[in-house]
């Protein structure tokens, strides 16, 4: 596997046209080298069970109209509820993103601890197709990049806000290369307009999920103990200045990195990331992490059934069991 350099999804190169649009195309590869802990050939365990999903994120905005017309009328994500100041929106009755309004918020920085992008999974090349093309048509400049991470076909781009998205959609997961406990990823090119061009209208159509979370922290060792050590997550891979963490054998629920944040402390910004859920696979799985949590010393509440608790840059992390 070649050696590698910090992965970069978002950077941009020269541009091609697709249907009167244009996007541009993410070019330059590298391959994450990956370090042994686990069995070989297989996923390392991990202390939370293969139920394990994500659930919606919240992001909090000084202005909610930009935002909801990106996320509904771009992207298409439907609406299950609002009003003058929230937005709760999802597919099918299942919330993937809520939003609220503060008009008074501290803005969100990139150096700080926080969001780096809410990762939305598509069943399929044609519906993320569909969803890349709709983003053409009505916001290009809000493309920022794509890759081929091996695991997946990933497309970046940027609210209104600055917050990141990726678009994403998974190779088969018994083509994914695990060695000593760790998946193989990386971020070779993708042509958005060849991948529009080849998967629209090929399949049947769908709205995502919630796929992962990528996060700003200001330290990988700490975000091991916390996201590995006390949630329960096992580390999947590691890249230069970044973790990713997963349960039953994903290759990410969860990615940390320092990227721009290296030495952050707790989070002073008020817009960004409100929140992201973790949804557990049982009730005796929550009252386990609660259990870890008062070992570890690390506060944390009880709110109508669902256990709340805050990493140590403060990102707050609701788990939830059916």
């Amino acid at each position: 596997m070649p050696s590698t350099s910090k992965p970069q999804p978002k950077s941009r190169r020269r541009a091609l046209a697709i249907t009167g649009t244009v996007l541009a195309l993410a070019g330059g590869g590298s391959w994450w080298a990956v370090s042994a802990n686990g069995s070989a050939d297989a996923p390392a365990a991990s202390v939370l069970g293969a139920q394990t999903r994500m659930g919606a994120v919240h992001l909090i905005t000084a202005d909610l109209d930009p935002m909801r017309a990106y996320y509904v009328d771009v992207l298409g994500l439907g609406v299950l509820d609002e009003n003058d100041t929230a937005l709760s929106l999802g597919r099918g009755g299942d919330e993937v993103l809520t939003i609220t309004e503060d008009p008074d918020g501290t803005k969100d920085s990139p150096g700080q601890a926080g969001l780096y992008h809410s990762a939305f999974l598509y069943e399929n090349e044609s519906s993320l197709a569909s969803a890349m093309a709709k983003v053409a048509g009505a916001a290009p400049n809000s493309f920022q990049g794509s890759a081929d991470h091996a695991v997946s076909l990933a497309f970046y781009l940027g609210d209104p806000d600055g917050n990141g998205i990726e678009l994403y959609v998974d190779r088969p997961a018994d083509g994914w290369k695990w060695k000593d406990g760790k998946v193989t990823m990386g971020s070779a090119p993708l042509d958005p307009n060849a991948f529009i061009s080849k998967h629209l209208g090929a399949g049947t159509a769908g709205d995502p999920g919630l796929g992962h979370v990528h996060l700003r922290v200001g330290d990988l060792e700490q975000a091991r103990a916390f996201y590995a050590d006390t949630l329960g997550f096992a580390v999947t891979a590691e890249a230069n200045g970044a973790l990713f963490f997963a349960a039953g054998g994903y290759h990410h629920h969860i990615a940390t990195n320092t990227w721009s944040s290296q030495g952050a402390g707790t989070r002073s910004n008020d817009l960004g990331l409100g929140s992201f859920t973790v949804q557990l696979g049982s009730t005796d799985e929550r009252t386990s992490v609660e259990a870890r949590l008062n070992a570890a010393g690390i506060d944390h509440r009880n709110v109508d059934g669902n256990l709340v608790t805050k990493d140590p840059w403060g990102n707050t992390v609701t788990l939830t069991a059916p």
